[in-house]
């Protein structure tokens, strides 16, 4: 038996070492020259961009419970119902006497309860994300009628129909007047509803009618979501583009997002329609709309506190191509124009200046730095070209240091986007924004996409994208992993050409999973809990490990764009003294690489970071939120070289740190 013992370890020992001569016969040796930087990495150059789309706003990351909390609607009552409880009354909605101008519309409520009780029901945003021992803060501008004997009781209602937070409220007047109370809730629910009834005899005004969570992102009052700030936050991006995207331009000019609509007190900002309330036929949206309940001023405290660059969108002057095409005439541009100049005195302006005043008087007297503003977003042909010259000529004759992002049209390629790169070249924009929504096949082969671009020339922003492959029911199903992969080897050609590539940020930011209206999407939430897609950890390692400085990654002396289903880029951390190297394997098989680090004294000791799937279509569901998730481990290395095996379908990062 020990005989037979010794000859099967010494097969095995055989088994291993052929294994290995002949991984290193197939293996791939890569380069990187670590001492021969090539150019800087911009602290912008990955970042977020966040449009309303998806309930991103209200119902998502605005914790607004209330759904029509102003009655502003197309249909003023939806997402409103009666209740009775042994009471009779009927509700309606009217315009006068409002409690605000500039959302006119308000409801009148008569009720008819001597004993038992009427009131009404809203069902929130899919429902309410409630939890328990959480304390909720309402509040409702109201009057009543002369000689009412109203009482009023606020219930939050789980889906089973129990009561699980409940308070009254007091002080009702004659006169429009804001009444609040608070409460905690004692059950969890993704489900809840809200209901107030009434008691008594009598007619009652209600507007802005709100209910929020008490903790929030920072624990500011009607503030944001805390767990999808904290997913945006760990990102570490650059820049956070806001507030889109097509709602910048709307169907019309009269739906276009106006920025100074959205800022001061949250009852004073106007609701609009949001334009992808009908834009997706097969994903319809009747309910909705905009509260501006996150406006400007709330984008720029966001990237403000996530560390990120600002980077507002406005209107150019004309609504979105793909629906009405609304053109402003030149002679009327000038309102448009002025509205960029005074964001621009919002953001930076001395609080003597109009604008800096009114930003002060919100509560921030420091500047916000602003550094970028993009005119337009998927604008295209003459009509855009000749509006953007005159912004470009306002806003650089009076803030020369203000950086402009003009944009090629929302095809990657074609007539149109080579006709934008002739215009602009003519005028001076710092960067031209280039969208591109393609299947995974197209990010593999344009990894190279940039390497031929004019280094001279204008820079890029590569503002959205997003690989687009298959799908099914499951609304995060359509971010696979092929998706992510194919743009992690997209990206490695982004990062290589840090120099023309300036800023990159994935579109779109957050879905709903029960109200989205386009996938794939970075973030999914329900109304409780939240997750990051494959998508999101391929960007979220690119950022992390972004590094300051390109350096040459080569396989002989070709920089490594898909030669046998690999991608490469590397980059060192002068700060932190750490050499990045990101190796993508696309091939359904391990592949073995030897990687020479020339130009430094190594550490021994490194670590793979490791992101990886077995199948292509694999992806991460609120049940299964880390079933793609990064991992890493140790490696040793010997003097400056590594040998380490890619799985198959993976994204690997080494972390290598270095003597100084």
């Amino acid at each position: 038996m020990k005989s037979f013992a010794r000859i099967k370890t010494l097969a095995i020992i055989v088994f291993y070492f052929f294994c290995l001569v002949q991984f290193s016969t197939e293996a791939q040796t890569i380069t990187v020259t670590a001492n021969k930087p090539v150019t800087d990495v911009k602290p912008t150059m990955w970042g977020v961009f966040f449009e309303d789309i998806n309930f991103a706003a209200d119902g998502g990351l605005y914790t607004e419970l209330i759904k029509n909390r102003s009655f502003e609607f197309t249909i003023s009552t939806m997402g409103w119902k009666t209740v009775k409880q042994d009471g009779e009354g009927r509700f309606y909605t009217t315009f006068y006497s409002p409690a605000n101008p500039n959302n006119p519309h308000f409801l009148e409520v008569v009720v008819d309860a001597p004993t038992g009780s009427f009131g009404i029901l809203n069902e929130g945003f899919r429902g309410m994300g409630i939890k328990a021992d959480e304390s909720y803060n309402f509040s409702v501008s109201a009057k009543a009628s002369a000689n009412s004997s109203l009482k009023i009781k606020l219930e939050l209602i789980s889906s089973t129909g129990t009561v699980i937070g409940s308070a009254d409220v007091t002080g009702l007047t004659q006169n429009w007047k804001k009444l609040t109370a608070s409460f905690r809730a004692t059950q969890t629910d993704a489900k809840a509803q809200f209901r107030i009834m009434f008691s008594g005899k009598g007619t009652i005004d209600m507007d802005m009618i709100s209910l929020l969570p008490m903790t929030t992102w920072k624990n500011r009052p009607g503030g944001l979501r805390s767990d999808l700030v904290q997913l945006i936050a760990d990102l570490k991006p650059g820049f956070i583009r806001f507030p889109g995207g097509c709602i910048v331009e709307g169907r019309d000019l009269l739906n276009r997002y106006q920025w100074k609509t959205t800022i001061g007190p949250v009852e004073e900002r106007r609701v609009i329609m949001n334009r992808w309330n009908l834009e997706i036929q097969a994903r319809p949206a009747p309910d909705y709309f905009q509260s501006f309940g996150l406006g400007f001023f709330e984008y720029f405290q966001l990237a403000e506190d996530i560390g990120a660059e600002p980077l507002p969108v406005l209107n150019c002057g004309m609504s979105c191509q793909f629906n009405s095409g609304e053109v402003v005439p030149m002679t009327d541009l000038n309102q448009y124009i002025q509205d960029a100049l005074d964001l621009i005195e919002f953001a930076n302006g001395g609080i003597s200046t109009q604008w800096g005043k009114l930003r002060s008087s919100l509560g921030h007297p420091q500047p916000f730095k602003l550094t970028y503003i993009a005119i337009g977003n998927e604008q295209w042909d003459l009509q855009y070209f000749e509006r953007y010259k005159e912004f470009e000529k306002a806003i650089k004759t009076k803030y020369p240091k203000i950086k402009i992002i003009s944009g090629a049209g929302p095809s990657s390629s074609g007539t149109m986007f080579d006709l934008a790169w002739k215009e602009l070249k003519k005028l001076s924009p710092d960067l031209i924004d280039e969208h591109y929504y393609m299947p995974p096949e197209w990010f593999l082969k344009n990894a190279a996409r940039y390497d031929n671009y004019d280094r001279n020339s204008i820079k890029v922003f590569a503002g959205e994208y997003a690989a687009h492959w298959q799908e099914s029911a499951d609304p995060s199903s359509r971010n696979t992993w092929y998706s992510a992969i194919a743009e992690a080897a997209f990206m490695t050609g982004l990062e290589r050409n840090a120099d023309i590539v300036q800023m990159a940020s994935y579109a779109p930011l957050l879905a709903h999973v029960d109200a989205w209206q386009w996938r794939p999407d970075l973030i999914w939430f329900d109304n409780l809990t939240s997750f990051g897609s494959p998508n999101y950890y391929v960007q979220k390692l690119f950022s992390i490990y972004k590094g300051t400085q390109i350096i040459p990654a080569t396989i002989g002396i070709k920089p490594v764009t898909g030669q046998d289903s690999l991608y490469v880029s590397a980059t060192i951390d002068k700060n932190a003294s750490k050499v990045y190297i990101k190796m993508v394997n696309v091939a359904g098989k391990q592949k073995y690489v030897n990687i020479n680090v020339d130009g430094l004294n190594l550490n021994p000791d490194g670590v793979m970071v490791t992101l990886k799937s077995k199948s292509l279509s694999d992806y991460n569901t609120i049940s299964e939120p880390q079933r793609i998730f990064p991992s890493g481990r140790q490696i040793a290395l010997t003097g400056k070289k590594l040998s380490h095996p890619l799985d198959p379908y993976s994204l690997n990062i080494a972390v290598l740190s270095y003597k100084k």
